[in-house]
């Protein structure tokens, strides 16, 4: 399959904009993504180099500066994408699912931004703040109680890790409080679940740990 759009910026500059990207590995339901959007073809399989050269000159345009010039928009679509590549990357021979609805032990369907699957089942959920305030006691503790519904549920009886992103920062008071209330649930191992916090900054996520 040949890029049809490269005679609109080159060979040289798609052909760079390929190079970099495929060292990001990123994963195929982003590139599904982007093409939709982009309405770009995309080889359904292949080597990450062949998808990547399969797709139109704005799909391509769009990853680079996305992942590689790390852009912000006002939506904060930019820093969704990464925060879905960067969730792959912990999970990455596990599915990941976007905006997946999952019912609570409370009866409440909870539209969860990332899931993630191991053998059908849900081992991790994500959530992330793209814009706005930094992450607030607020957020946390209504990201403790959805996660903590979930995990209460049918469907989160193999739940053990839940990951609160930030690309806006977050106060201090907030991871406290995550932290405190996380390590409330002592005592039983099957009601165990790690959570942890993200940050974006420098280009790059890194875990963020409560103050002392």
């Amino acid at each position: 399959m040949v890029n049809k759009g490269f005679p609109k910026f080159g060979m040289s500059q798609a052909g760079a904009f390929v190079a970099d990207l495929k060292n990001y590995n990123l994963p195929d339901f982003i590139l599904e993504l982007v093409a939709k959007d982009c309405n770009s073809e995309l080889l359904p399989r292949g080597r990450i180099d062949d998808r990547l050269q399969s797709m139109n000159d704005d799909a391509l345009e769009y990853l680079h500066r996305v992942f590689v010039g790390c852009m912000e928009d006002k939506a904060g679509k930019s820093a969704q994408l990464r925060f879905y590549a960067y969730v792959s990357s912990i999970y990455h021979k596990c599915e990941v699912l976007i905006n997946e609805p999952i019912p609570g032990k409370s009866g409440k369907n909870h539209k969860v931004p990332v899931a993630v699957k191991n053998n059908g089942m849900y081992i991790a959920v994500a959530f992330n703040k793209a814009t706005g305030k930094p992450v607030n006691t607020r957020d946390t503790s209504r990201f403790y109680d959805i996660v903590d519904d979930i995990k209460c549920g049918e469907h989160g009886t193999q739940l053990t890790d839940a990951i609160y992103g930030s690309s806006v920062g977050f106060r201090g008071e907030a991871l406290v409080e995550l932290d405190r209330l996380g390590n409330s649930r002592t005592g039983n191992l099957e009601n165990k679940l790690d959570f942890k916090t993200a940050n974006f900054e420098n280009n790059i996520y890194s875990i963020t740990k409560a103050p002392t």
